[in-house]
């Protein structure tokens, strides 16, 4: 067992030193510094699959438009809280033209990525109507977002989607709502860290029951129109990026720049509120914001109140990026599938040594090869298999954080796995594979 790819030593060194309870259990930040420690000691690369962070080059058009922004002089600007217009007209032309939803540009608000979209929307969200104090993730969700709503101080509940799916989903979702103290239903798709994606038909029944119920959904679009099994690169033609905005006003989307762009470094992306839902009053709000307009409150209560706006001079570099995939001139998508390529020849190679895909079907088809895929090894918990595979090089998070009930599982993000490195993960797969032996 000593015989592994990274020396066992080191390796069992700095998981000491890091006094860890359970390195299985640690965050994600929380693992990448202790694998960067080892790769430091060992002067050895690991097969980094922990972080889902873009592992293709920023688009030129971003970068270019900033620098001209900054040139003009706009970082001794503030900017306007509720974003810059051309921005604002762009973002609802992407809307329109990628998603088939018409969206007034006052909807479109830029924010410090999808993240400040999330602890604003939370704000409001769950501030509307005070009988209704608790939000509802739809998991296996992203862990900070539940960290936000920790920090807040908000009340919620969640549960794994995966055995609820098509119909199913409808009882699930009603034993919830039916107590009376959901205000918020919280999802993406495609799923971090599953990749499974929510069909038409379990969108209407979210979509449905949303009115029903009067709660608000937010539909978390960090990994938008990444379902490689669909062309949806095309702006104004069929078939669209998939949403519940098709089937109820009680909607705000977060549209990030982190991964469609791969713009995460300037920290800029957009909420988008319906146009019914931005112009709706709640009379509760007054006990946090000068407004009870949804959107007003938003703005000029939980993002000022936040951030006093968002980056100026990247607001005009997504603007660029989002006028360049309108006018049918930059196709982001295509950019894009290098990340399911990847994750079709890694899920490869975990398999053919002993390893499973945990979350593997939409309802009746085959998971799409996209950003994240899920694995576990027989006789082996989640939690173990990340320390484990430590010695051997490769780093992924524990499914057990991401709200997952399937413990035995760990999401694996294909971005920093270059191409290159290929052949040492199927070495290092097979060395594992040799040191645990299925009985």
């Amino acid at each position: 067992m000593k015989d592994t790819p990274i020396p066992f030593d080191i390796v069992k060194q700095k998981i000491e030193a890091s006094k860890f309870s359970k390195v299985g259990r640690a965050t994600i930040r929380e693992i990448v510094q202790l694998v960067n420690e080892i790769e430091v000691a060992t002067n050895i690369k690991f097969v980094r699959m922990e972080m889902g962070v873009p592992g293709l080059e920023p688009s030129k058009l971003g970068i270019e438009a900033e620098v001209e922004a900054l040139r003009k002089g706009v970082a001794r600007i503030y900017p306007m809280v509720d974003g810059l217009p051309e921005l604002k007209k762009e973002m609802a032309r992407f809307v329109k033209n990628f998603m088939n939803i018409d969206v007034a540009e006052k909807c479109c608000i830029p924010t410090v990525g999808s993240m400040q979209g999330g602890m604003a929307a939370f704000l409001l969200t769950n501030r509307c109507q005070k009988e209704k104090d608790t939000i509802l993730f739809i998991d296996p969700g992203f862990p900070v977002q539940k960290q936000q709503v920790r920090v807040l101080g908000m009340k919620s509940e969640s549960f794994d989607v995966y055995n609820y799916r098509g119909e199913k989903l409808k009882d699930k979702l009603e034993s919830y709502l039916s107590k009376g103290n959901i205000s918020t239903i919280i999802y993406s798709n495609p799923n971090n860290p599953s990749w499974i994606c929510f069909t038409e038909k379990e969108l209407q029944i979210i979509g449905q029951l949303a009115t029903q119920y009067d709660v608000v959904v937010i539909e978390d679009l960090a990994y938008f129109a990444m379902d490689f099994r669909k062309d949806l690169s095309k702006p104004g033609e069929p078939p669209y990026q998939v949403s519940v905005a098709n089937y109820t006003d009680n909607w705000l989307l977060l549209i990030s720049s982190s991964k469609i762009f791969s713009y995460a470094g300037q920290r800029i992306g957009a909420m988008v509120i319906s146009n019914r839902l931005f112009e709706r009053k709640y009379p509760d709000l007054k006990r946090f914001f000068a407004s009870d307009e949804f959107g007003r409150a938003l703005i000029y209560g939980a993002v000022y109140a936040l951030s006093s706006g968002t980056s100026h001079s990247a607001q005009y570099a997504l603007a660029a990026m989002l006028k360049a995939a309108n006018d049918g001139k930059f196709n982001f998508v295509e950019v894009l599938k290098e990340y399911g390529e990847r994750a079709r020849v890694m899920k490869k190679l975990f398999t053919e040594n002993g390893f499973k895909i945990v979350y593997d079907m939409d309802e009746d088809k085959p998971l799409a090869d996209g950003f994240y895929f899920t694995i576990s090894y027989p006789e082996l918990s989640g939690e173990d298999l990340i320390e484990e595979l430590i010695y051997y090089g490769i780093s992924a998070i524990s499914l057990s954080i991401t709200g997952s009930d399937r413990s035995e599982g760990l999401r694996a993000c294909v971005s920093h796995v270059q191409r290159e490195q290929f052949a040492d993960l199927e070495y290092r797969l097979k060395k594992f594979k040799e040191h645990h032996p299925v009985k």
